[in-house]
């Protein structure tokens, strides 16, 4: 097999994709550990457009962008197939996970909001774009995207909603509410039960532990 290597940040929802969906198909990799404010010339070298993880290197030949890496991912290595055979159902889940994505300027308002007023009005953002998720993505009887089966976009939407967890620890406020997103509420629960996603989750204390002081640092350099 050739050689497939993973730089990325251990605290990254984008990396964290990329490793769910190595460990999915059993995938051996070597991940490289990057460091936020010193990236190493290896990563410039690799992505020198914009210069961010994750990047896998498979063979010498690197890939960027969390999700069409795990694409790649689901074309190289077909064994637990992630993406949909059916060209439409196929076209629907890429929907989705342009969704999921598009939902990250909000979740990273929130956690960048100076006061409880910017704060409250990200909150309101990512409540009118889970909203849809909840009516429009899920359905009552689905344990996942697609049923019972694992899919591509539970990897896309369930890194933003362990993100959207790791803020309500971390400035004590309820976003991810039972009675407001039950389907959402469900499915995550289902999500994070998965064992290879529990073996390859960073722990919420770790998160939280880690990312509070970055995030405090941050907000006082504005």
């Amino acid at each position: 097999m050739a050689e497939v290597k993973l730089y990325g940040f251990w605290y990254s929802p984008f990396t964290i994709r990329v490793i769910w969906a190595l460990n999915l198909k059993g995938i051996p990799y070597e991940h490289i550990e990057e460091d936020r404010f010193n990236k190493s010339p290896q990563l410039l070298q690799y992505n020198p457009v914009y210069k961010q993880t994750p990047v896998l290197v498979h063979d010498g030949k690197p890939l960027c962008e969390s999700m069409l890496i795990v694409e790649y991912i689901d074309e190289i290595w077909p064994q637990n197939p992630l993406l949909p055979a059916d060209p439409y159902d196929k076209a629907q889940a890429r929907f989705w996970i342009k969704y999921a994505d598009d939902m990250f300027p909000g979740i990273e308002a929130h956690y960048r909001s100076r006061s409880d007023e910017d704060r409250e009005k990200a909150k309101e953002i990512i409540w009118e774009r889970l909203g849809v998720v909840e009516d429009q993505c899920l359905g009552d009887e689905k344990k996942f995207y697609g049923g019972d089966t694992f899919n591509i976009v539970d990897i896309a939407l369930g890194s933003f909603v362990q993100v959207i967890e790791v803020q309500e620890d971390m400035f004590e406020v309820k976003i991810l509410q039972s009675e407001r997103f039950p389907r959402l509420k469900l499915w995550f629960n289902n999500f994070k039960d998965v064992q290879i996603i529990k073996e390859n989750t960073p722990g919420q204390e770790e998160l939280i532990g880690f990312l509070k002081p970055l995030i405090e640092k941050m907000l006082q350099r504005k």
